[in-house]
């Protein structure tokens, strides 16, 4: 985990900044769905010096990164809603497969839409890309049917935006109206991307995440591809010299595939001493590896819940309005944990397991 918060930029001294580090963030958590509001509110913060929402939209506006929902669910939009953002030369490998099946309005006219949701996609997929005005007037809308159509597709995985701030106003993280967030457009796929090609971008960005990377680090992952799959590309790329297989990271049982950097900045944290600094992530970020790469129970997803770190060990634990201990710490170090789990100066003791009020 030391290894972790330094190769994902968690670590203050490994931080990244301006547009560039944005996009070099975007690329090591490619194709990964978490929370709409984490992005914005823990992730890229946690990484990023002077996060401004105006380089993502720049970087989307530009066609460097691209957003989408890949998965399906509840037709609202909130914050907990999973969106990926991707590399946009990578969009074919993380877009599903059956996207390339409902590529056309007819096909879409039979997912289970409402009528007005299906309007609003047969025109974009008619106009492509337009604005909130124009879609609007080509179909009649009032701004609530508009906005309940724009959601019942981003729900859907179905439509996109130029930028970020229509999916912002969708959770309410920007006051700006839907109808001025940018253009919207179909989400589509070729379906020409050969399976091998996508399994390979996949082994390639959990390589680019995690640094090493074993079956068990699957469970934290949103897209569904069998370890088997994996291995064989691995497997591939380790002879070919492209990478390295060995026993890297102790306790996690079956093959392990390394980034030769990796396996070098590993030794080195190995022999650095711990600085016993504290660090707090959202439960929501993609180091929450409780329960997964640490001992204990696993800490439920949700962005509102929050994991203290020291030195690589989880801690304490905000889950809801229950603060927890993790481990046994110094009383004077659990009361600094606490206070960063519940962002807030809190009275606790040791093994401290409380309900805040």
């Amino acid at each position: 985990m030391r290894f972790l918060f330094q190769w994902q930029h968690v670590d203050v001294a490994s931080r990244l900044s301006g547009p560039d580090g944005l996009r070099a963030l975007v690329a090591q958590l490619d194709g990964l769905e978490l929370p709409a509001r984490a992005w914005e509110r823990d992730v890229f913060p946690a990484r990023l010096d002077r996060y401004d929402p105006a380089m993502l939209d720049m970087l989307c506006l530009t066609g460097a990164v691209g957003w989408a929902r890949l998965s399906t669910g509840p037709t609202q939009v909130v914050g907990a809603t999973p969106i990926a953002l991707f590399l946009r030369e990578h969009a074919e490998a993380w877009l599903p497969p059956s996207r390339a099946e409902r590529a056309s309005a007819s096909q879409v006219a039979q997912e289970g839409l409402t009528p007005i949701a299906v309007k609003l996609y047969e025109c974009l997929f008619e106009r492509g890309a337009s604005f909130g005005h124009e879609l609007m007037a080509a179909c009649d809308l009032s701004n609530d049917e508009y906005r309940r159509a724009i959601e019942e597709l981003v729900s859907a995985g179905l439509i996109t935006s130029d930028g970020f701030a229509g999916l912002r106003v969708l959770i309410g993280s920007s006051s700006t109206r839907l109808e001025a967030a940018g253009r919207w457009a179909a989400v589509t796929s070729s379906g020409n991307l050969p399976h091998e090609k996508a399994v390979e971008t996949f082994a390639w960005a959990l390589l680019g995440r995690y640094g090493v990377v074993f079956r068990r680090l699957l469970a934290r992952e949103s897209t569904v591809v069998p370890w088997r799959d994996l291995a064989r590309v691995y497997r591939l790329l380790e002879a070919r010299g492209d990478i390295r297989g060995g026993r890297f990271v102790s306790g996690m049982s079956g093959e392990q595939f390394a980034l030769p950097d990796a396996v070098a900045r590993l030794r080195e944290i190995r022999r650095a001493d711990p600085n016993d600094r504290l660090i707090a992530l959202s439960a929501a970020d993609p180091l929450n590896l409780t329960g997964i790469v640490t001992p204990g129970d696993r800490i439920r997803t949700v962005a509102g819940n929050r994991v203290v770190y020291r030195n690589g060990v989880p801690v304490a634990a905000m889950e809801g309005d229950m603060l927890r201990s993790l481990g046994e710490v110094e009383p004077d170090v659990a009361v600094e944990a606490a206070a960063l789990a519940a962002g807030r100066r809190v009275p606790v003791m040791t093994g401290y397991v409380g309900r805040l009020g």
